[in-house]
This record gives C-alpha cells, sequence and structure tokens, in this order.
C-alpha cells in the first residue's frame, strides 16, 4: 500500500484515473483505498476535492465501458455458444435480460459499494444486452456517487482516514446489503401480495382461536412482551447515561450505601450469595435445567435448542456489547475509565440473570400449582438481589456494570422465551391447519 501512495503522492490525478478503471475491468486493485487517500491529500491540499471526484468518476465510468463492450461484443457469443453448460441457454439468457433491464438497472447504482459484484456489473450488463443510454444513465450516477462518498470520507477523516477506512467500509457493506435484502423483500410482497395477505390471514385468525382455547399461552406471551419493552427502555436507558457519564454518582452512592447497610456480620452470607453467582454453579443449573426439560418438557427439541441458544448465544451477546462498549471508550482515558468500560455490562450479572431466569421459567412452565409459581419467581428475584449486593458488598464490581448486565441479560432472555412460545403456538397453528 505504501509504493502505491508514494506513487499518488507523485502522479496524483493520472494514477488515481488509472487504477479506477482498470478496477472497473476486474484487475484487483484496492481502489476504495487510493479514493480514501485521496481524500487525505484533498485535506492536505495537495489536491482539489471537486478535481478529485471528476476525475475518479471518469475513470470509473471508463472502465465500466469498457467492460459493457467486451461483454456485448464478446459475452454473448460465448453464453450461446456453451451458456447451456452453465445452465444460462439462449432462453435463460434472454429472460434474464428482460429482468435485468426492467430491475436491474438500478442496481447498478448499489453495486460499486460491494467489492466482488462492482467489478463485473459492466461485463454482465454487456452479456443481457441492456440498452447503452439505461446502463450509462445508472453505472455513470453510480460512480460519481462512490466515487464522491470515499473522496469525500478521506477528506472528512484526514489524518485518521486509514484507522476508520475498514469499519466504514465494512459498514457501508452491511448497509447496502441490508437494503438489498428488504428491496427483494419488497419485490416478493409486490409479486405474491394477495397470497402473502390470504396466509397471513388464515395464520392470524388460526392463532387468535389458540390464544382464546389457551388463555394460559395467551396470557404468557403478552405479559412477555411487555417485559421484554420493558427491560428495551430500560437498555436504552442506561446506554444513554453510559455515554453521557451520569453513573458516577450512582456508583459512588451504592458503594458507600451497601457496606453500611451490611456489617461484618453479614460477610458470611455474601459469600454464600456471592458463591451462588460463580460460574460453576451456573453450570450445574444450566445441567439441570436440561434434565427438566429432557424430563418434563412437551417440545423437547425446541425448549433444548432453546436452552442452548440462550446460554452459547448470552456468552456471544456479553462479548458483542463489552467489545462494542469498550470501542466507544474515549481514547485518551484513564486506567479506571478503561476498567470501567471493559466490564460494561458485567459478564457474570448478564449470565447469572439468564441461567437462573430460563431454570426459573422451564421450572414454572411444567409445574403445575401456583403456589410453587409464586415462591419459584420471588425466590429467584430474591438470589439475583443479594448476587448484586455481594459484588458490591465486596467491591468486585461498579454497581453500574452489575445493573446493566441485567437489563441486558433481561433484554435477551425475555427476547428468547417470547420467540421460545411463538414457535410453540407456530407448531400447534401447523398442527391445526
Amino acid at each position: 500500500m505504501s509504493s502505491i501512495t508514494s506513487y499518488l503522492d507523485q502522479y496524483g490525478y493520472v494514477l488515481l484515473f488509472i487504477v479506477l478503471t482498470l478496477e472497473l475491468l476486474a484487475l484487483p486493485l484496492p481502489g476504495e483505498l487510493i479514493m480514501s487517500y485521496t481524500g487525505f491529500l484533498v485535506y492536505q491540499g495537495h489536491q482539489g476535492w471537486f478535481i478529485s471526484i471528476i476525475v475518479a468518476g471518469l475513470g470509473s465510468s471508463f472502465g465500466m465501458t469498457i467492460a459493457y463492450w467486451i461483454g456485448k461484443k464478446y459475452g454473448t457469443v460465448f453464453f450461446e455458444k456453451y451458456g447451456r453448460k452453465f445452465h444460462l441457454g439462449p432462453d435463460r439468457l434472454e429472460n434474464t435480460s428482460k429482468w435485468f433491464s426492467k430491475y436491474g438497472n438500478k442496481l447498478l447504482i448499489i453495486a460499486y459499494f460491494i467489492p466482488g459484484i462492482r467489478h463485473f456489473t459492466g461485463y454482465f450488463s454487456g452479456i443481457t444486452n441492456l440498452k447503452f443510454r439505461t446502463f450509462a444513465l445508472y453505472a455513470y450516477s453510480g460512480a460519481f456517487i462512490w466515487v464522491a462518498t470515499f473522496i469525500s470520507l478521506g477528506k472528512v477523516l484526514g489524518p485518521k482516514w486509514e484507522h476508520f477506512h475498514a469499519s466504514i467500509k465494512k459498514y457501508l457493506l452491511i448497509g447496502i446489503i441490508i437494503a438489498l435484502i428488504i428491496l427483494v423483500l419488497v419485490y416478493v410482497y409486490r409479486r405474491k401480495k394477495d397470497q402473502i395477505k390470504d396466509a397471513a390471514i388464515l395464520w392470524i385468525n388460526k392463532m387468535m382461536k389458540l390464544l382464546k382455547s389457551r388463555r394460559r399461552t395467551g396470557i404468557l406471551i403478552v405479559c412477555t412482551v411487555v417485559i421484554t419493552l420493558v427491560f428495551s427502555v430500560l437498555m436504552i436507558e442506561i446506554i444513554q447515561s453510559l455515554l453521557t457519564n451520569e453513573f458516577q454518582e450512582f456508583d459512588k452512592t451504592m458503594t458507600f450505601l451497601v457496606p453500611s447497610t451490611f456489617g461484618y456480620e453479614w460477610i458470611p452470607f455474601m459469600q454464600a450469595f456471592s458463591f451462588l453467582g460463580t460460574s460453576k454453579v451456573l453450570f450445574c443449573l444450566c445441567v439441570f435445567t436440561l434434565i427438566w426439560i429432557l424430563w418434563k418438557g412437551r417440545n423437547k427439541v425446541l425448549e433444548t435448542f432453546t436452552w442452548l441458544l440462550i446460554v452459547s448465544g448470552g456468552e456471544l451477546f456479553e462479548e458483542s456489547l463489552r467489545s462494542l462498549f469498550h470501542r466507544l471508550a474515549p481514547i485518551n482515558q484513564t486506567s479506571a475509565q478503561d476498567l470501567f468500560f471493559n466490564n460494561f455490562p458485567s459478564e457474570q450479572s448478564l449470565m447469572a440473570l439468564v441461567i437462573y431466569g430460563f431454570a426459573t421459567f422451564i421450572f414454572v412452565r411444567y409445574t403445575g400449582k401456583a403456589r410453587f409459581h409464586t415462591a419459584a419467581v420471588t425466590g429467584a428475584l430474591l438470589l439475583l438481589l443479594f448476587i448484586a449486593v455481594s459484588r458490591i458488598f465486596f467491591n468486585v464490581q461498579y454497581p453500574s456494570d452489575i445493573v446493566a448486565g441485567y437489563i441486558f441479560g433481561g433484554v435477551w432472555l425475555s427476547l428468547n422465551i417470547l420467540v421460545l412460545e411463538i414457535f410453540r403456538l407456530l407448531r400447534k397453528v401447523h398442527i391445526e391447519v
């Protein structure tokens, strides 16, 4: 990369034009990286922003045009002769051409942002005999949008262009993929609108009948939806509090209040509660929950899969959250701040709530007596409360980290229970249909 940027320092616009032309002919050149560095040169005042966009846009358009005419002249002949071997005979190629003429030209704009796709859209446009006027309108527009995006990003980021280039490229790609998925769903909905509506009405009617006939399941789903929404709102609030640094007073208050309330005589009890939150106990509880599912469960496969998803997915969820919030930490941070962001949310608290919560749910779900339900839920809540208090008592974690762990864990647990109950209901709908 250093050799390319050094050449770009010397030859500027000429090299920018050549690199983008060759990349759009499917040569493996780092076009986006070159454009970001060009933006950095614009930031330094070595190149003009408008001229760079014009040169890069012309280079990309020129490369796409050459690829179009190569595809039109040689690609069509090739596929007419050998296309059947690739399941692309003349008939299918003609149908593909009609579809591409109707819908695919829009893809020419966003295809630039997808590596591996933009390199062949010019060739494919020519092969499918897309009208040159249509091709030029969308391909050239997409080229200038693409180059303007990356050159402008390089200009805005300045000296940090190389540090953020990979992340921006990744998130742009994710955004494009999400947009494509939405477009496909909209296209399918338009084509199958009546069938989808009829099927949806049928399923909704069946589900409503089931909910009426199974009052307990309906109440459980409604309660789970409410709990999920409450935890989600709390999650948003706690993220905002973290980013605005509003936890300091809360942490100071709780770290003073808990040791003041519970004296030295509480140490054995706090040690016991702290032990109940350790990985050894949580592992034993996971095993017990699995045994309970296999013994009492009515949908053993579905519940076992949910149990695996909740436990293993909870770990991934927690790691992702801590990685995300660590990256959100200030660059020039003190060691205390670094520790704060690294431990937010608390891994132990999140997994404790998830595992104790799901074990309690499974126990309540297959226990008929109401007094056991109340005792199990109350006991689990008190246990989680004292596990949190024990961690604050021994000054193991910030109180805000523990609260965040419980809230994020509540979101993950309630969401999975909701999905489990909906799938359980859908299976009954399928059986009765």
